[in-house]
């Protein structure tokens, strides 16, 4: 799938020997007894289908309709292109209440707390599951990826058994830059040794890793695994499990949209 197809890592070609294909669960459905052991095993699923595709199209416009009502993105929504200026700041001088108002959306919280969102939740953790109420919310302009981190250090106040969940908002290609799983990475012994417990905010550290993700793979003999993703795809993975993205190189001034939002078993204590 990726043979004719380079991908970058800040701007760097990801060498064929590097790159290797996310296993994919064609109907989770099918095998929901399967998920927790899949999870302990490569550190993540790829659930092809698992979300409406309706849901995820309205969410998405609902995303991008807010970005447009500050002139960030041009018309018609759905090609998701920036204009390369803003009227945030003018409009909304407080810019926490607008991301706030975004990620509140109606069709957007239907698609990342909703009912298939939650079945999924519940099948990857074996038990009854709930949500955090907040999402992170991710606009990739183009020519930028997201570092290589674990989520562990961003939300260990609470429960340990908690997963989260990235979901696309839209087809994302590996031209868009998408998710990347570095293999086996939740393996690592000294990488949880080194981070466990730590917490960005209180201990003043940066969240990403200082390796690129070119030079760790090489290091380690492991592969940056990734997929193209359709519309109602979803890729759910643990806290150790080191992961960041491609470059977006969808040219055009093309957007890649995505979210990603934490689950935990119900009635265990919450990150606060």
């Amino acid at each position: 799938m990726h043979a004719n197809t380079t991908a970058t890592v800040a701007g760097q070609p990801v060498p064929p020997e590097i790159l290797g294909h996310l296993r994919e669960i064609p109907d989770w459905r099918a095998v929901p007894e399967q998920l927790p052991g899949r999870l302990a095993q490569d550190g993540y699923l790829l659930l092809r289908g698992a979300l409406p595709a309706a849901q995820v199209r309205a969410a998405r416009l609902a995303v991008l309709a807010q970005l447009a009502s500050v002139g960030e993105i041009a018309e018609p929504l759905d090609t998701a292109v920036a204009t390369g200026h803003s009227r945030r700041a003018e409009l909304h001088p407080d810019l926490g209440h607008f991301w706030h108002s975004v990620c509140e959306a109606p069709a957007l919280r239907a698609l990342s707390h909703g009912p298939a969102m939650a079945a999924v939740a519940d099948a990857v953790l074996g038990v009854p599951s709930e949500p955090f109420d907040f999402l992170w919310l991710r606009t990739m302009v183009e020519g930028r990826a997201s570092p290589l981190h674990i989520d562990h250090v961003y939300m260990n106040r609470g429960t340990e058994h908690l997963v989260t969940a990235w979901i696309p908002l839209g087809d994302v290609p590996l031209a868009a830059g998408p998710l990347v799983v570095v293999e086996g990475s939740h393996r690592w012994e000294d990488l949880a040794a080194r981070y466990r417990g730590i917490d960005v905010d209180r201990d003043g550290l940066p969240g990403s890793f200082p390796e690129d993700a070119l030079s760790l793979a090489r290091q380690r003999g492991a592969r940056l695994l990734t997929a193209d993703f359709r519309a109602g795809d979803l890729l759910v993975f643990g806290m150790f499990t080191l992961h960041g993205s491609f470059d977006n190189r969808l040219g055009g001034g093309r957007v890649r949209l995505s979210c990603d939002v934490r689950w935990q078993k119900a009635g265990t204590p919450r990150d606060d």
